[in-house]
């Protein structure tokens, strides 16, 4: 296990005068906080003694009835009795993956992927093989050359790991052509697909696309947070998957934890039960909207000649594709010098690579800070620019990657 890149930026990138487009914090202050206060106290004072008492291993029962409604809006169609409610999605992940997962196994993932979910299959030793990405995200003839080469060495290959709507950190999303696509294919090599999918919710021009699960309910693992649609800091997730799968998980998380938090999960039924959630959805996506479209003018406007990068249509992230001999691990510490912070790509690689792309979060800052610090980054571009022209050869020295994704180049 090795930390975080983007856990080590935190205590830099929490100073007021440091613009950090590096964290994906949802904007939490946008929820009607006195509503939810007042909504906590009521649920408090009449239901406190459940709240505050040990609850299930699967979850609370009427929170998952709540769950498969919430699932409904991208197709999703399940019976609560097959969702396990998580302390968020990260411990689904970490569950699925110690049911599933031996020691020198295969997991396929996108390339980039999560950087949680890459720490999640490094702890369980799992030997993480990317497919690549483009703008219409997981490219199917890669994992379908990927899925042979790995058959003829006969390696162990359990599962592929998808972000496949916003992705994080690329911020593509699956075309639902692609969708077809890639379920034809898991089939065809059985093999079990894990969809992560916190920000389906949040896009910005059109209705929620259709789940991967919708559409296989035996071979796809559905994993789903509250934290982007309602808060993060309550840690409530959940994980559907098929019967037998359901049974095994609710074993492991009964050694993990015992039980998930009951205080969460009553707030969170309590939430979705008496307040309108959708419409406070919808509120989320139109603040969204206007920090993607503040980051996104921002560098069209001035990023230097060179850089291309992607256009997400919901979700939290841009994925920023610096000029050739650029490197953005090394050029990070230059820029928290200039105020401005970002996660490099190599965070989001298993094998080290990534280092000619970054990630931009436009979730959290305001649209004025969001063009001041693209305003900062572009001058330290323009100064690493400067240097690989003057001493020539790449700028930090680091291998430049997977060239994926680089769509909509401008």
């Amino acid at each position: 296990m090795v930390p975080s890149e983007i856990r080590a930026l935190f205590a830099m990138v929490a100073r007021p005068e440091i613009v950090s487009l590096a964290g994906g914090a949802p904007y939490v202050s946008a929820l009607p906080l006195d509503a939810v206060g007042r909504m906590l106290g009521d649920l408090v004072a009449g239901k406190g003694a459940e709240m505050l008492q040990y609850g299930s291993a699967q979850g609370d029962e009427l929170l998952r009835e709540h769950i498969c409604e919430v699932m409904s809006l991208e197709g999703v169609q399940a019976s609560p009795d097959d969702v396990v409610v998580t302390v968020g999605a990260q411990q689904a992940l970490d569950l699925v993956t110690k049911i599933f997962v031996n020691p020198g196994d295969v997991v396929l993932a996108e390339a980039p992927s999560y950087v949680g979910a890459l720490g999640t299959f490094a702890s369980y030793q799992a030997d993480v093989v990317h497919v690549p990405l483009d703008e219409g995200g997981l490219v199917p003839s890669a994992l379908r050359e990927t899925l042979a080469s790995l058959r003829a060495q006969g390696r162990s290959v359990k599962f592929l790991y998808t972000v496949p709507t916003f992705q994080n950190p690329a911020g593509v999303t699956l075309t639902t052509a692609r969708r077809a696509q890639i379920l034809e294919i898991c089939a065809e090599y059985d093999i079990l697909i894990v969809e992560d999918n916190p920000y389906g919710l949040l896009g910005f021009d059109a209705d929620p696309m259709r789940a991967l699960r919708a559409d296989d309910s035996e071979r796809v693992i559905y994993l789903g947070s509250f934290s982007k649609t309602i808060a993060s800091g309550l840690r409530v997730g959940w994980v559907l998957a098929p019967h037998a799968v359901r049974a095994k998980l609710v074993l492991a998380a009964e050694s993990a934890i015992l039980c998930p938090s009951n205080f969460s999960q009553l707030a969170v039924r309590e939430y979705l039960a008496t307040q309108p959630w959708r419409e406070q959805i919808k509120d989320f996506r139109e603040l969204y909207r206007a920090r993607r479209d503040a980051m996104l003018d921002s560098l069209d406007q001035l990023m230097p000649d060179g850089c291309t990068w992607t256009r997400p249509a919901g979700g939290f992230f841009v994925w920023l594709t610096l000029p050739e001999g650029l490197d953005a691990k090394a050029m990070a510490p230059r820029a928290i010098a200039d105020r401005v912070a970002y996660v490099p790509g190599t965070g989001f690689y298993a094998d080290g690579t990534g280092h000619q792309h970054m990630r931009l979060s436009y979730c959290f800052p305001e649209p004025h800070r969001i063009r001041e610090g693209v305003r900062r980054l572009a001058g330290v571009i323009e100064k690493e620019i400067g240097l690989r022209d003057m001493f020539g050869g790449a700028v930090g020295g680091g291998s430049t990657g997977v060239q994926a994704p680089g769509p909509d180049v401008v």
